[in-house]
């Protein structure tokens, strides 16, 4: 998605970063950025808007659930995998090995 106008930070870069912006998890000088590029675009902002919408939606529902200790130890193996610049397998992490 693109608004047509020529902007500082590409709209391509604002939104493969969107959840990074929304975690809070980029340093402060590219929230600075995505925060110029938001006032500057308003297709952007609207897709921003939606996702915060929907992870508030997410968290209000799920946020009280707790995640099994086993799915959290696959999940968190697979990031490290990831993180480390390994292969990372194919198979569904979340499956049960035994088919249940």
């Amino acid at each position: 998605m693109s608004c047509g106008e020529p902007h500082e930070t590409e709209c391509s870069e604002v939104l493969d970063h969107l959840y990074e912006f929304l975690d809070h998890e980029m340093p402060d000088s590219d929230c600075t950025k995505f925060e110029t590029h938001f006032g500057e675009c308003n297709p952007c902002l609207e897709k921003y808007g939606l996702e915060q919408a929907v992870k508030k939606l997410v968290k209000r529902c799920c946020g009280s659930d707790d995640v099994p200790t086993d799915l959290r130890s696959k999940v968190m193996g697979r990031i490290e995998l990831i993180r480390s610049g390994q292969a990372v397998p194919d198979h569904d992490v979340t499956a049960d090995p035994a088919g249940g």
